[in-house]
């Protein structure tokens, strides 16, 4: 299982964008997303720690994928990988 970390904000064209590409490779994988609103004082500080200087931004088990307009074909072949490697990055305190 892959820990999914979405970083979003209101009204999010992107965000929306992210979290259907998050629910079609949701059946293809098996993921654990939760949505943290990077208002928010939590969203605030993973955002820093991860580097994300704008929403939508993504980690995977902790480790930073990425920020704005999600790409499924590069988020399929991340978790393509972990699933062949078993990596896990430790998640960042929320």
């Amino acid at each position: 299982m892959t820990a999914v970390t979405l970083l979003t904000q209101a009204d999010c064209a992107l965000c929306d964008h992210a979290k259907t590409v998050l629910a079609r490779l949701g059946r293809d994988f098996t993921l654990k997303v939760t949505e943290i609103d990077m208002a928010t004082n939590p969203g605030r500080r993973i955002a820093l720690a991860a580097g994300v200087l704008f929403p939508p931004g993504l980690l995977l088990d902790g480790e930073p994928f990425g920020y704005g307009r999600l790409s499924e074909r590069a988020l399929r072949k991340a978790l393509r990988h972990r699933t062949d490697t078993g990596d896990t990055i430790i998640n960042y305190d929320v």
